[in-house]
């Protein structure tokens, strides 16, 4: 019995939402003047981000080695850090709220493979993280998710499932540990 037969795998049209050669172009664009920029040079990231299609808000820290892997699918709300090293892997669209954080290496992923199928088919679904948001360093974010505002997610967690707004959350796969309070 094969369970997979990548001979037969087929990406489906349209999937990237730009032509091949955009898509090099902008891999091409964040090799050598995103990736390479100074660290305060957060105006010039933004600038490029919003070139190739993002959504950025204003004040939004993109910290010079993170990966968007296509921008055009990317929302970002004002005021909010994405740190070293993070990768947007956005076959899907990824929404970040207004004055979150993603710490650095973390992984926000919107696709996957069908495995049950022998073609092993491509999908994605999108990845929602909340206003106010935080996720520490080397959270891994799954397809479909949805972080409620207000959450934190605490170092190396996994999320594979949506977690409600205004609670701390740790563990992989996460589960709550407690409400979020201001003191």
């Amino acid at each position: 019995m094969q369970l997979q037969n990548l001979n037969e795998f087929k990406m489906p049209p349209a999937f990237r939402g730009r032509p091949g050669w955009y898509v090099q172009l902008w891999w091409i664009v964040e090799a050598i003047f995103f990736n390479t920029s100074p660290q305060f040079m957060y105006g010039w990231r933004r600038f490029l981000m919003r070139s190739f299609g993002a959504k950025i808000g204003k004040g939004v820290i993109l910290r010079p080695s993170m990966h968007t892997q296509f921008p055009w699918k990317v929302s970002i709300g004002d005021y909010s850090w994405i740190g070293d090293d993070v990768v947007l892997y956005s076959l899907g669209p990824i929404t970040i709220g207004a004055n979150a954080v993603i710490s650095q290496r973390s992984y926000l992923c919107t696709g996957s493979h069908d495995y049950l199928r022998a073609d092993f088919p491509i999908f994605f679904q999108p990845v929602v993280i909340e206003d106010q948001c935080w996720l520490a360093t080397d959270v891994y974010v799954g397809p479909g998710v949805i972080i409620g505002e207000g959450t934190v997610v605490g170092a190396r967690s996994s999320v594979f499932k949506s977690l409600p707004g205004n609670k701390i959350c740790v563990g992989s796969p996460a589960k709550i540990l407690k409400d979020r309070v201001t003191a």
